[in-house]
């Protein structure tokens, strides 16, 4: 069956693309049939241009087009975006990788290979650490930029960065729109989600309101065996946005934006497969929940030669991250950990941008982010467990409490210079110089309880708990009386530019070649227990002080070609990447303690290739399809050894991957027209992480595996009449339950994440 998909989708391949922009929308509110869409304009060198002028791939979804897919969140932008994997372990996970620029899924302690910005704040951060899921509703546009992005979007931006712009209110008339979305997953999982959206323009063409609001209500689907709670994976989910726009003259504009995102998963959506379908287990939930308030004021001037926009951002984010590690010791003990970080963030970005009428153009800026982040740590065992091995002394449940804090700061300066020999021709080269700098730091306070000194047998005397524990101790009596002194750790900086060059050539009016060569970086890291040997095994590995920035250089060569009025879209990439002195994580194996570390160098190789046609005036067929060979190149047995990496091991990302996406409408009266839909998705099988044990490369990593190979098929079937729709859908139609992604730690009991089962529904929409 999936041969046969895959060979359904590759037929249907002559023909598609996520980056064409689809025109389906009535004029006047009547329903019309699909016709050539409007050049696509995107904003993804800081200045409006057409999509087929950018010499970047890019991918670019307008919300008419999230709202026909069915496009929520990001597990739908990386099913339509070539190149790309969405790592979502569950709720509030979400690492993309980009054209195999991936050691594992997960990426501990490490800054991300992708950034993600909402507008203008980065809200990507490192691996491990919550992030929201942004809902998509009433959005202006996303783009998502592969290749690396670092003169115009930072250090975090190693493989691509992706781009969430809300909308700006509309000055002139009042508007309104609302969707609700009911779907039933398996048998007994409802599904709920409400977004609404109202513009009012106060004063006439100056100033206005935008404010959207949404709510989600999700039953889980999964039943947890430790804890006994049926469906524990359910989400709530709600927040929103509101946007004041003033335009006082022609020239300047000043946008004022607040918004809010309470999401609250009450479980992991990690299974595991050998308890039987849709089971997970751990002995109390683990929640990873977000709380984030984001305020923005971005103020545009409009010289005669330039524009110039100053964005300020302050982010407050408040995160759990509730896990149970008894998997690292196959559940012999209970053993969690209860974090609680809290963000702060600071984010200033000014920059010019030329208007100019001849073949020079200029973008100059400057960008400062300060983040603070709180992170407590309370390290837990149980009520129960302490009862019955007679374990006294703790005033609660919690061994260890450690409140640390982490200070971090990007200052960079950035500029891009495109100078146009003819209409035909141009070149572009830009460069981004920022330092960048991480400091730890212990507070004073907490502690970690040691048993009393007069505990027999010996080495059950001044034990931490987890020796206490595997060590049969019973009995033991814990002290807290040894605080934990502030401690200032090691600041780590970097400073490095990063270079992008390109030569763009039209042979012709419809078609757009172009080279280009860019670098990336990303930021040393300090591990946090540098130096710390292991609490369980002192010979296992000493914890290193960390990872230097690593280095990515890229090679690209694409076309970008629009025939026939836009009736066919074709755009394709091939490109070559060296990446050096890689950052990987790994694990400490006694006590799975994650750190950071550096190896060798790998080559990244492939080609991406979207396309789109309109063979009839109702049918859009459309495909986008990726190659990848993202291989180990360069390894040291000394790096072998720590990091359980091999040569010649291929990275975390899928050979070969595409999507197939076929739409027809028809009428069904007067302004009434209705649009059937079918997409299909194919992933390869990959790597979960590096195959050998770190500390020991001799041994297979037991957590190691490969994902499965898959087809996910969605349809719906969808009725407008004026501002009304209503669309029935089905999501994971085979009911697939493929593994798409294996946790690469060991204290998971269940490690592997699924897609979600079939779901059936229905959206019912106004003013969409």
């Amino acid at each position: 069956m999936r041969g046969m998909l895959l060979a359904s989708a590759c037929a249907v391949a002559l023909f598609t693309s996520p980056a064409v922009a689809q025109a389906q929308d009535a004029a006047d509110g009547d329903a019309q049939s699909r016709e050539p869409a409007d050049e696509v304009i995107v904003t993804a060198t800081r200045r409006a241009e057409r999509i087929q002028d950018v010499p970047l791939s890019i991918s670019a979804f307008q919300q008419e087009e999230l709202t026909e897919k069915g496009i929520v969140g990001f597990e739908g932008i990386a099913r339509e975006t070539p190149g790309v994997v969405l790592n979502r372990p569950t709720q509030n996970f979400n690492n993309f990788t980009a054209r195999g620029i991936a050691t594992n899924g997960y990426n501990a302690n490490l800054q991300s290979s992708v950034a993600v910005y909402i507008d203008e704040l980065p809200v990507s951060t490192i691996g491990n650490t919550t992030v929201v899921d942004p809902t998509l509703f009433d959005v202006e546009r996303v783009e998502f930029l592969r290749g690396p992005q670092g003169t115009l979007f930072g250090s975090g931006s190693l493989s691509g960065a992706m781009r969430i712009l809300t909308k700006s209110p509309n000055l002139s008339s009042f508007d309104a729109a609302g969707q609700v979305d009911l779907a039933l997953t398996g048998k007994d999982s409802f599904r709920q989600r409400y977004n609404v959206m109202v513009n009012v323009p106060l004063v006439t063409d100056t100033l206005g309101i935008r404010a959207v609001g949404f709510y989600r209500n999700e039953d889980g689907y999964l039943d947890n065996v430790g804890t006994g709670i049926e469906n524990s994976n359910k989400l709530i989910n709600w927040g929103g946005r509101v946007i004041a726009l003033w335009k006082p003259t022609d020239r300047l504009s000043i946008k004022l934006l607040a918004s809010y995102e309470d999401s609250d998963p009450k479980d992991s959506s990690l299974t595991s497969p050998n308890l039987g379908r849709e089971k997970r287990r751990s002995n109390v939930p683990d929640r990873f929940t977000g709380k984030q308030t984001i305020f923005n004021a971005t103020l545009d001037y409009e010289f005669d030669f330039a524009r110039l926009t100053s964005s300020t951002t302050y982010s407050d984010f408040d995160q759990k991250f509730y896990v149970d590690l008894a998997g690292t010791f196959n559940q012999a003990i209970a053993f969690g950990l209860d974090a609680d970080a809290y963000d702060k963030v600071w984010v200033q970005e000014t920059r010019l941008v030329s208007q100019l009428e001849g073949p020079l153009q200029f973008t100059l800026g400057g960008f400062y982010l300060h983040r603070r982040r709180d992170v407590d740590y309370f390290y837990r065992s149980s009520p129960q467990f302490l009862a019955a091995r007679g374990f006294t002394g703790l005033p609660d449940q919690y061994y260890q409490k450690l409140y640390t804090y982490q200070n971090s700061e990007e200052l960079a300066g950035f500029g891009e210079l495109s100078y146009k020999f003819s209409d035909r021709f141009w070149l572009t080269g830009g460069m981004r110089y920022g330092r960048l700098s991480a400091q730890g730091f212990t507070e004073a306070g907490g502690y970690l309880a040691l048993t009393v000194p007069t505990t027999t047998p010996a080495f059950c005397a001044n034990a931490n708990y987890l020796v206490a524990a595997l060590s049969g101790c019973a009995g033991s009596v814990f002290r807290i009386d040894n605080p934990y002194a502030a401690v200032t750790g090691v600041k780590a900086t970097g400073s490095k530019p990063s270079w992008k060059a390109s030569a763009t050539f039209k042979p012709s009016d419809a078609i757009t070649t172009y080279a280009t060569f860019s670098t990336g970086f990303r930021a040393p890291i300090v591990n946090a227990r540098a130096g710390a040997p292991s609490l369980t095994n002192p010979n296992d590995i000493i914890i290193p002080y960390g990872a230097t920035s690593d280095d990515l250089k890229s090679y690209e060569l694409g076309a970008k070609a629009r025939f026939l009025d836009g009736r066919v879209t074709i755009n394709a990439a091939a490109y070559l990447i060296d990446w050096s002195n890689i950052q990987a994580q790994a694990n400490r194996q006694s006590d799975q303690v994650q750190f950071a570390t550096n190896i060798g160098a790998a080559r990244s190789k492939g080609f991406e290739l979207e396309m789109g046609v309109i063979p009839a005036r109702d049918v859009f067929l459309g495909l986008n399809v990726a190659y990848n060979d993202a291989k180990i190149t360069k390894l040291s047995a000394t790096e072998a050894a720590i990091s359980g990496a091999v040569l010649g091991h291929r990275l975390s990302a899928p050979r070969l991957q595409g999507s197939a996406y076929l739409t027809y409408g028809f009428d069904l009266g007067e302004s009434t027209r209705a649009t059937m839909a079918v997409n299909a998705q194919y992933v390869g099988g990959f790597n979960s992480s590096f195959p050998n044990t770190p500390g020991n490369p001799n041994v297979r990593l037991a957590t190691f595996g490969e994902t499965d190979e898959y087809v996910n098929v969605n349809l719906n079937f969808g009725v407008k009449h004026r501002k009304l729709s209503a669309q029935l859908y089905v999501e994971n139609l085979f009911d697939d339950h493929s593994i798409v992604y294996i946790h690469p730690e060991a204290f998971f009991a269940s490690r592997f994440g699924t897609l979600r089962p079939r779901t059936v529904g229905i959206r019912l929409g106004y003013g969409l």
